[in-house]
């Protein structure tokens, strides 16, 4: 029974791994790409506007 106990959290682990995957994959694409797509090009456009200087480039 040593074997179990042995092999039960990788087990568990691996499984974890596997769902966190497929949920990412899952959520590419699709209706949700777009409502991604504004979350971050909104929360870029405020920080631009928050930082003094932002846009310019440096040399």
């Amino acid at each position: 029974m040593d074997y179990i106990a042995a092999l039960f959290p990788p087990t568990v682990m691996a499984i974890a791994f596997i769902g966190v995957i497929v949920t990412m994959v899952k959520s590419q694409g699709g209706a949700n790409k777009y409502k991604e797509d504004a979350a971050v090009d909104a929360a870029f456009a405020a920080r631009t506007k928050a930082e003094p200087g932002a846009g310019e480039t440096r040399d």
